[in-house]
């Protein structure tokens, strides 16, 4: 069962058509992508679904049911534009946040302690928020989306500002969200942390849907049949009707190869038919990343 979908959802500003019959299915318990080139439209869907504006067509269900006003109290928002007030102490600020959100303040304050100590920064709780960097800050705004435990998080460019320290750690809190069956939606230009985390994506470009499905399936649906081995020597010097050879460099008597298969051989084949001249040590598939899948698309080159 899907937890949210958008049906054919139009979006208009002026003479500028921003969503233009958009539709998303997003499973219950997931990592969902959502991707796009700047001003594709992704925001557009975003502040649609938080009912922060409304559709000109098309619908948006919550759950199985039409989205409503009451679902935002549900909904964990993280916007890429920061919304902080940088003259309040860090624990007052989570725990006002919170209240918004419908905890009671006994509740919002043992929920703020408590993750102020997961994240070892409880140190921070009577600082301003002013006085901290742009990637602590990135914490308390990702505690306040968390605090209130809703069932869908709705992240957009969660990792800006953090370093590769900080980003491990909200990715390990985002698996952990997903192992307890929250559903994410996460837009990103972040094509490794796509790579790492989501179970599938749609791409905006546009205005409009592109591609979408499961990770794994489009980056094997738009392989290019390149294949990286090693063998036994200083040299591969091989010609074959079945593959070229794209690059090669050595290395202590191991030559690593990248070829690319010309025809319908399979990787059986082409082993045996390398094995018949070197010992092969590794072999296998490069599959297109979806930073390069991305480019293509929205380029338009093949």
């Amino acid at each position: 069962m899907y937890y949210l979908e958008a049906q054919n959802v139009v979006k208009q500003y002026g003479d500028h058509r921003a969503l233009d019959g958009v539709s998303i299915q997003v499973p219950r318990g997931c990592i969902y992508g959502l991707l796009g080139p700047n001003g594709a439209g992704k925001s557009s869907l975003i502040r649609i679904v938080n009912r922060i504006t409304a559709p000109d067509e098309g619908k948006v269900f919550i759950n199985g049911k039409e989205s409503t006003s009451e679902d935002v109290f549900n909904i964990g928002y993280l916007p890429e534009e920061r919304g902080l007030y940088k003259k309040m102490k860090v624990g007052e600020h989570i725990i006002f946040l919170a209240q918004l959100r419908g905890l009671s303040k006994e509740d919002a304050r043992q929920k703020t302690q408590y993750w102020l100590r997961k994240f070892d920064i409880l140190s921070w709780e009577d600082k301003k928020v002013e006085e901290l960097s742009k990637g602590m800050q990135q914490k308390i705004q990702f505690i306040a989306t968390v605090i209130h435990e809703p069932d869908l998080y709705i992240l957009d460019e969660p990792f800006s500002g953090f370093d590769p320290v900080n980003a491990e750690l909200l990715k390990n809190e985002l698996l952990e969200l997903k192992a307890k069956g929250k559903t994410i939606i996460l837009s990103t230009h972040n094509m490794e942390s796509v790579e790492e985390l989501c179970d599938e994506i749609s791409l905006i470009n546009k205005s409009k849907v592109v591609l979408n499905g499961n990770v794994k399936e489009i980056r094997a649906r738009y392989r290019k049949y390149i294949f990286k081995l090693q063998v036994v020597g200083e040299a591969f010097e091989m010609e074959s009707p079945h593959f070229s050879v794209l690059s090669q460099s050595t290395a202590n008597n191991v030559t690593e190869v990248r070829i690319q298969r010309n025809d319908e051989a399979s990787n059986s084949e082409l082993i045996q038919e390398i094995a018949r001249l070197y010992e092969v040590l590794t072999f296998e598939e490069e599959l297109p990343s979806m930073n390069d899948i991305f480019i293509q698309i929205v380029s338009g080159k093949k």
